[in-house]
């Protein structure tokens, strides 16, 4: 784009740029009556789905109503911090318009307050250059900071309600931000004057397809969904299904070395998304890494329950999941000893099953524990506390009592609320206000890649760990009638936390460090969740910290770590070779005595909701 000529350009054009746009009066005419058809065909689509008995309906289901009354009630009794607080607010607005007024007459100024360095909504040039979308650009943020600070700190608050508070409070402020609507998103307006509103026409298409694809429910597409198939150009490294049971199919995967270290390694990821995280492409499959450093890998892919496995529980997953695993990798290898290397939840889980083999004298069946980003201890669960409390968790087991299981696209909105400008609003802004495509991305492919809950699972796991906490409480969690205590636990352990996880915090991962009686080495990696897991060492990306010491404080442990460039995948296996044991010729599948069913990615990951 041309650089404006003159500050009267620069204010006559919503872009700050002198650039003459192409309108066709007739074309933007008949482009807009498309947008109202449009409109109208979405507006009959959602009535027609959400035919439901409003009496029926909870007039407040996550009970944000009365924690929110607790709130103005503590704010009234303190009139003077409100005055305070709205004249500090009235002085910052007062600012920003002697500096707006300064920049409209052509000076420079320097910003009363700018965006954290990795916010993405203002990265287009006019929200600087422009001065009437930076001064919209400035109101928001100070009526953000101001929203916040209101908020926070409020004395006498149950903490649930002050985090529930803080929460919905920062997702109203996300969702007003102007770059959210068309009219003050300087971009937005660009492109609907350079197409004569066509991307209005072709958002609101993509608009009614994400509805349709959400059977009434709005699910935003957040990458081409075409461009990827599981099998195809996802989850395609040679193996073979060599056990199915109800919850899950094993997968034994080829060797591609002459010989492999005798121990066998079992990939148990978590079930509420599909296992092919760690096996997205060539190129950052981390099931593929594993077995190019010479392991036999076996990975556990969870099935996608209906409404028949309602009942299965905690019990069904460990036995079912983990100990059927382990029986079937002995009778395919030979082997009585496995490494286990678990992610998220299969790791909380993986916890709970090396407890209950101590219990039954059988420890030595798991050789090596790994634990990535994995919760053990609740007590700091995070953003996802919020959504725990007795009024929420009674209205989710009713839903699920009704059809058997949670729906997978009501955790995945779950898990993207807790990053609502990278992943709601973002898409919102590119796909239905620029009307673009989303554009291709494995990673997020397989986010939207949901699956559904048991019941009675995610009811028992949301209650006695999320709520009670009861997992690191000795003997107050039953699960295969033992009583499970983390404290037995000496499987030499190998903990990866991330220091930007929204899911498992890495301090509150850390605690676990405190629990087991178990060798641990810990190691934090930069990003978060999902990519700082993701991250093959050949894309030199990203660090990661060590510290050979476990002091009881998280912050202690990171302040005498040792930083070192890119991923912790080779830390990793350099920790393993001490459990690996010799080598041996590779393994053939079938020569044992399990033979193959079918090819991998097998039958379970395929399953759509």
């Amino acid at each position: 784009m041309a650089n404006s000529s003159s500050t009267n350009d620069k204010q006559s054009n919503p872009q700050g740029n002198s650039g003459n746009f192409t309108h066709d009066p007739s074309e933007f005419a008949g482009n807009m009556a498309k947008a109202a058809e449009k409109c109208q065909l979405i507006m009959q689509e959602f009535l027609s789905r959400q035919a439901l008995d409003a009496t029926n309906t909870p007039v407040d289901p996550l009970n944000i109503g009365n924690a929110f009354a607790e709130l103005f009630t503590r704010l009234m009794s303190d009139p003077v911090g409100i005055v305070e607080k709205q004249f500090n607010l009235w002085q910052d607005y007062m600012f920003l318009w002697q500096k707006t007024t300064q920049k409209l007459l052509g000076e420079e100024q320097e910003p009363v307050i700018t965006p954290d360095s990795r916010d993405k909504r203002f990265k287009d040039a006019a929200w600087e250059q422009n001065a009437v979308f930076d001064f919209l650009k400035q109101s928001y943020l100070l009526s953000a900071r101001w929203m916040q600070q209101s908020v926070s700190g409020v004395e006498g608050l149950e903490s649930h309600d002050a985090r529930k508070i803080d929460f919905y409070t920062r997702q109203f402020i996300d969702a007003m931000s102007p770059s959210n609507f068309l009219m003050t998103n300087p971009e937005v307006l660009k492109a609907t004057i350079d197409s004569n509103g066509e991307n209005l026409v072709k958002g609101l298409e993509n608009l009614l397809e994400d509805i349709e694809r959400g059977k009434g429910s709005l699910r935003i597409s957040m990458t081409d969904n075409t461009a990827f198939t599981v099998g195809k150009n996802l989850a395609i490294t040679k193996g073979k299904v060599i056990f199915r049971n109800d919850l899950m199919e094993l997968i034994q995967y080829e060797a591609t070395t002459k010989e492999v270290f005798k121990t066998p390694v079992l990939v148990m990821p978590a079930w509420i998304n599909k296992y092919y995280i760690l096996d997205l492409q060539p190129e950052n499959s981390c099931v593929k890494w594993l077995i190019d450093q010479g392991h036999t890998v076996f990975v556990i892919s969870w099935v996608n329950p209906d409404e028949s496995l309602s009942k299965k529980g905690f019990d069904n997953y460990m036995m079912e999941g983990p100990l059927a695993a382990l029986d079937a990798i002995e009778k395919a290898t030979g082997e009585k000893e496995t490494s286990v290397f678990a992610y998220c939840l299969g790791g909380t889980l993986l916890s709970i099953t090396l407890a209950w083999l101590h219990a039954k004298k059988q420890q030595h069946r798991v050789k090596s524990a790994t634990y990535l980003t994995t919760m053990i201890d609740f007590s700091e669960a995070g953003e996802l506390s919020v959504f725990i409390d007795e009024e929420q968790l009674k209205l989710l087991e009713t839903r699920m009592s009704q059809q058997g299981y949670l729906e997978g696209s009501e955790m995945a909105m779950t898990f993207n609320m807790l990053r609502a400008n990278d992943l709601i609003w973002s898409f919102v802004v590119n796909n239905y206000l620029l009307g673009k495509d989303p554009f291709p991305f494995d990673l997020l492919y397989w986010n939207s890649d949901s699956t559904r809950m048991p019941a009675t699972m995610h009811s028992f796991y949301l209650r006695n760990m999320y709520q009670s906490n009861k997992l690191i409480k000795p003997g107050e969690l039953n699960i295969g009638g033992v009583p499970i205590d983390l404290r037995t636990i000496t499987t030499p352990t190998y903990m990866l936390s991330t220091r930007e996880d929204h899911i498992a915090p890495w301090k509150s991962t850390y605690a676990a460090t405190q629990i087991f009686s178990s060798d641990i080495r810990f190691v934090l990696a930069a990003s978060g969740h999902i990519a700082g897991v993701i991250n093959p060492p050949s894309k030199q990306k990203y660090c990661h910290w060590i510290n050979d010491n476990l002091p009881k404080s998280a912050d202690e442990w990171l302040a005498n770590a040792k930083e070192y460039p890119g991923s912790w995948w080779p830390d990793w296996i350099k920790w393993q070779m001490q459990f690996a044991g010799e080598k041996v010729a590779a393994r053939k599948i079938g020569e044992g005595k399990l033979k193959p069913i079918e090819d991998a990615p097998g039958s379970y990951v395929r399953v759509i909701v």
